[in-house]
């Protein structure tokens, strides 16, 4: 027999049976994922084991070794599929869904969402190449950033994405670079866009509030009248403009706002400059639910937000509608992912605490170090066990501070057992590191009873990679 445990899945108490990709049920379908503590395909199977995308995840510990990042096709799919449909269906213009990779940007994740129509937002050259190699076409690809390098602007220009131009320097530089390009037979003007700041904050974490006019993103209210100016007498192909107000925002209000905004400059850049925008670029922020107390808005009312705040505007405004774009991370690929940990020592310090320890920690997951994030957790090989003690999870670091979570109920444990940690898919590998000269952790993804790897783990070898020895030290050695 199969189950769900009730306490961690919000809408139904009801057996979910594993699911192929092609032939997902209407009760996975009907599911945010983003609103969701587990992955979609997340079920307690026979032994007692959580199990994903069909895959045992002690079984997967024991192929792949941990810590493992362990991504579920199928809520990442339906993710992409609702923004993608619930644009279809709330919004009367164009559209197109943007992945920010900055997330997790890796072969395979671009490649499953490339394969479900959304362009990439990247914001280096390595993700532009990431994107490229995956498959996904250069009209797709918008490269954000607030200094970017010439040597990075020539590889978007070459490369063909659109520019999101953040400051002065950077539209000055991209002038420069098209009046040199204009001298090629095979010129194109580089397809821009304008990042403006408009000056609505969100309640998040202070770190990640991106909108608001303090901010080291975008060009301010202002300063917006001389760079509609230059852009107008430069030989740039400026399509649009666009914003983004935070992350990890579980407020609708703050997305009904912004088109009403932004119509006043996208007005005012056709009316007294003679710029022609067709695009806008509201950004993303929808966040995820990380523990049960977490309540975000689904992708769909999000998307009906949006779609009805930047609608009535432009109606307003008298305009035609422009294209809509968007750029979730966190709510597509954030709730499809978990981290498989083994689990070693403890340590009791009485009438305080009980810490756990598991072979990972902040080089695998910074975020509760960096941004005091809040995670859930379960021993995976002991899903129906009474939760008996309250434990702190410490990473292997040599760091006070590499705690992944503090106070979770868990049943007694071992040394062996396997800790599964919830919500790991954004931020998580793509702001790993090699701290304690630790190797970065195995990425799988699952689906359909199959495991396929998509990131190895590194060895010990590959931390030496890149270090150089000089010739005079050779001599203090045994190499």
């Amino acid at each position: 027999m199969t189950t769900v445990l009730p306490s961690l899945r919000q809408e139904t108490n009801s057996t979910i049976q594993p699911n192929s990709l092609q032939n997902k049920t209407s009760s996975l379908d009907s599911l945010s994922p983003n609103q969701q503590l587990l992955p979609l395909t997340a079920i307690v199977n026979s032994k007692d084991h959580l199990e994903i995308g069909g895959c045992d995840v002690v079984d997967l510990v024991s192929q792949y070794g941990s810590p493992l990042y362990i991504l579920d096709e199928v809520s990442l799919r339906t993710a992409c599929q609702q923004y993608r449909d619930a644009f279809a269906k709330h919004y009367q213009g164009q559209a197109q869904v943007l992945y920010a990779s900055k997330a997790w940007s890796c072969l395979a994740v671009c490649a499953i969402v490339g394969s479900e129509g959304l362009g990439i937002d990247v914001v280096s050259a390595g993700e532009i190449l990431t994107a490229l190699r995956a498959g996904v076409s250069p009209s797709l690809i918008y490269f954000h950033g607030n200094n970017k390098s010439a040597d990075e602007l020539s590889y978007a220009l070459e490369s063909g994405c659109t520019i999101v131009v953040d400051n002065w320097h950077e539209l000055k530089t991209l002038a420069h670079l098209a009046q040199e390009q204009s001298l090629e037979v095979s010129f194109n003007a580089p397809r821009i866009m304008l990042r403006l700041t408009p000056g609505i904050e969100c309640h998040t974490h202070e770190y990640i509030q991106t909108g608001h006019i303090d901010s080291k993103f975008g060009f301010d209210p202002n300063e917006i009248e001389a760079v509609f100016a230059f852009v107008a007498e430069s030989s740039l192909n400026c399509v649009g403009i666009h914003a983004h107000i935070g992350s990890q925002i579980f407020e609708l209000q703050p997305h009904q706002d912004i088109g009403g905004v932004m119509v006043q400059w996208f007005k005012l850049a056709g009316d007294k400059y003679g710029l022609k925008f067709s695009e806008l670029n509201i950004g993303g922020g929808l966040g995820i639910r990380y523990v049960e107390s977490d309540d975000p808005p689904s992708i769909e009312d999000w998307i009906k937000t949006v779609s009805a705040g930047v609608t009535d505007a432009f109606a307003t405004a008298g305009l035609a509608l422009p294209k809509l774009l968007c750029e979730p991370g966190r709510s597509l690929v954030g709730a499809t992912c978990v981290t498989a940990y083994t689990i070693g020592g403890s340590k009791t310090v009485p009438d305080i605490r009980t810490y756990i320890t598991v072979d990972g920690g902040m080089s695998d997951n910074p975020r509760p170090i960096t941004y005091q994030s809040k995670y859930r957790a379960v021993v995976a090989n002991q899903m129906s066990s009474s939760l008996s003690q309250t434990v702190t999870i410490a990473g292997k670091h040599c760091e006070s501070g590499d705690i992944l979570i503090k106070d979770i109920q868990l049943p007694e444990t071992k040394a062996g057992d396997i800790l599964v940690v919830f919500g790991t898919g954004a931020y998580n590998y793509s702001m790993a590191s090699n701290y304690n000269r630790l190797p970065k952790p195995a990425a799988v993804v699952v689906g359909s009873g199959e495991s396929s790897l998509i990131i190895k783990r590194e060895t010990r070898e590959d931390l030496l990679r890149q270090d150089c020895l000089p010739e005079r030290l050779h001599q203090f050695t045994k190499v």
